[in-house]
């Protein structure tokens, strides 16, 4: 029995030697998973039992159990270099055989499919057009084909508009009421009424009173009017005249002549128009001989001409001449007052004097300054733009500009945005226009909460239905065109699209104290791309990225994990199949379960342990000799007893 024991030893021990040198052998083995030479002791077998001082009959291998620890992760430069980090195995298919690996080299075969170095092909889960991963299990193919462009459909936008910007229109209506024209006042004489009288006026719930002076000019008054918040009044007084010595175009006599106290000097009519428009608060043109003078501060216009000479005239337009060698003056009175509104602001007439300055009360005209004017950055407040695709994915420029409105109690924050596409008015105007497709400026109001956050129920829904999308040449490009509202071009617009309408929202929108600043800016268009990489995230999910900037989901890398690992038998290239004592697969997406993670551009080694399988070699021998040993001492015992005589 001592040779049988000893042999099986040897046995043991070259087994363990095999096992040992097979580890080293695959230590630089993507995803090898090391073997363990596991013993058990052998004893002879009766019929009625060996009892307790029994005698073994060696040993044998129970079993050449497998460690599927993790092994360590390396990096590399191959998006579709694999390694699972924790639990699971890659699903492959090999000649229609499902086989199960830690071994992730993998590339691209010439028809598509993610293939290992053997050819088997990597399985996993197909993703729809809308990049939703699911359905059963199948060979994951990469697609080389360009990725179709897709028009956009919504364009999603979060800013902050400034607060405290300042209203940089100016609305309301506008008048303009004169007084008399011109009355003459001779030295010594009285003083001429100015066509003013008294009177109240109702400015926006505001009695002001204008004062009965008689000789109150026209810029005085203006000055009672633009006291009145929201009211803003100007005067001009004009008169007409002809200098000349009896027509010969030359002043004799220059200096004799002053206006509002100020001297006028010059000796043909040109020098004394340039004399008076260099004067504060006067200007002065020419027309066939004739000076008009203009106060524009709207005081009254006082002539005066000294005596002492003779040939100088002065012909002032109400028929009243005065010639030089009589002293003499002439007062202009009245002039004209224009009054402005603001929007918002009523103006009524007064209790009834019949000639006041407003009755009857004339008719208010609506004036608007400082218009918007997207080529004129001071008549809006803020502007961003953004890259919008047609459905032939050709480029166009949105800008978005906004504009704040007047501040008043009903509603509040309240702000206009102005859309153009490459410079096009667009918008969604009436739909039962003539032309509703025509580009016309749209506007979209947009109001704000006294939070700062967007009144969702005031503000306009911001929808374009009147793109046509031009070439650079400013020809239609052949792309879908607009669907106006009256046509069914309403929200929501439908996915793939029908027309060029879409979408503007800004939900995300605020208005609080400080810079305007755009915090998100998307939307969902892109131009036609081709293939440019792939990108797997720790799910397994697949993303091949294109030329263009886009990322789409092509499907997801599958797992596999077993009840019992050990139970997996091993076929060769680092790869295993289930038996009756693994159990069957349980399959699912990385992270799910026990499953791990997917790490791209990585390898998992071998988990062999080379300084341990050096000591395990070492041992493996010593086994061996001591084996070989027990053979060579019962031989020497045997033969001892053949040598007895």
């Amino acid at each position: 029995m001592t040779f049988n024991a000893a042999l099986t030893g040897l046995r043991a021990a070259n087994k363990d030697l095999e096992v040992s040198g097979n580890n080293i052998a695959n230590a630089s083995t993507v995803g090898f998973k090391e073997s363990r030479a596991e013993f058990a002791d052998v004893y002879a077998s009766t019929a009625v039992g060996g009892g307790s001082n029994a005698v073994g009959n060696g040993v044998r291998v129970a079993n050449i159990a497998q460690q599927f620890s993790q092994g360590s992760i390396s990096f590399t430069d191959k998006p579709l270099d694999l390694a699972v980090n924790g639990g699971g195995f890659f699903v492959l298919s090999d000649a229609g055989t499902q086989v199960f690996s830690r071994a992730g080299q993998f590339g691209v075969d010439d028809q598509g499919f993610i293939v290992a170095n053997g050819g088997a092909r990597l399985q996993g889960f197909d993703a729809n057009d809308s990049g939703v991963v699911g359905g059963v299990l199948n060979e994951l193919q990469i697609s080389t084909n360009n990725i179709d462009p897709r028009q956009t459909s919504l364009v999603d936008v979060g800013f902050n508009l400034d607060a405290d910007s300042l209203v940089l229109a100016v609305r309301g209506n506008s008048t303009t009421s004169d007084g008399t024209d011109i009355g003459v006042l001779q030295v010594g004489g009285t003083n001429q009424p100015n066509g003013y009288q008294a009177d109240t006026v109702d400015i926006n719930g505001n009695t002001l009173s204008i004062p009965s002076v008689a000789n109150l000019s026209a810029s005085d008054i203006a000055a009672e009017l633009t006291s009145v918040a929201g009211v803003t009044a100007a005067a001009t007084t004009v008169a007409n005249f002809t200098y000349a010595p009896g027509g010969g175009g030359t002043v004799i006599n220059p200096g004799e002549l002053s206006i509002n106290g100020r001297s006028i000097t010059g000796t043909t009519v040109t020098e004394v128009a340039q004399s008076i428009n260099s004067q504060v608060g006067l200007t002065a043109s020419v027309a066939a001989g004739i000076i008009s003078v203009t106060a524009t501060d709207g005081a009254d216009l006082v002539f005066s001409v000294a005596g002492g000479g003779s040939g100088l005239s002065l012909d002032v337009d109400s028929g009243t001449t005065i010639t030089e060698g009589t002293a003499a003056e002439f007062l202009t009175k009245g002039g004209e007052i224009s009054v402005n509104l603001d929007e918002g602001v009523t103006f009524t007439g007064g209790t009834g004097a019949v000639n006041s300055i407003f009755s009857p009360l004339p008719a208010l005209f609506p004036f608007e300054e400082n218009t918007f004017d997207p080529s004129d950055q001071n008549t809006y407040n803020a502007s961003t733009s953004a890259t919008i695709y047609d459905s032939l994915g050709s480029a166009h420029v949105l800008s978005m500009f906004f504009v704040k409105e007047t501040i008043s109690a009903n509603p509040p924050n309240t702000w206009t945005l102005y859309v153009q596409v490459d410079g096009q008015e667009v918008g969604d105007p009436d739909s039962l226009a003539v032309d509703p497709l025509a580009p016309t400026r749209a506007s979209y109001t947009v109001r704000f909460n006294a939070d700062g956050s967007l009144d969702t129920v005031n503000s306009d829904p911001i929808l374009v239905s009147n793109w046509q999308p031009l070439d650079a040449s400013g020809v239609l490009n052949g792309s879908l065109g607009p669907a106006p509202v009256a046509s069914g071009g309403a929200l929501p617009i439908p996915v793939p699209a029908t027309s060029s309408n879409f979408q503007i929202d800004i939900d995300q929108a605020t208005q609080y104290s400080g810079v305007f600043s755009v915090n998100s800016l998307d939307q969902t268009g892109f131009a036609t791309g081709q293939l440019s990489g792939l990108d797997i995230s720790e799910s397994g999910a697949i993303f091949a990225r294109y030329s263009n900037g886009e990322a789409l989901i092509l499907g997801q890398v599958a797992l596999a994990d077993f009840a019992n690992q050990q139970g997996l038998t091993p076929i060769g290239d680092t790869s295993w199949v289930e038996s009756f004592e693994s159990g069957q697969p349980v399959i699912g997406s990385p992270l799910s379960a026990s499953l791990g993670a997917i790490q791209s551009g990585a390898l998992e080694e071998s988990n062999v342990e080379l300084a341990e399988e050096l000591v395990s070699l070492i041992i493996s021998q010593r086994n061996f000799q001591a084996n070989a040993r027990t053979i060579e001492t019962a031989n020497e015992i045997t033969q001892t007893i053949i040598n007895l005589r």
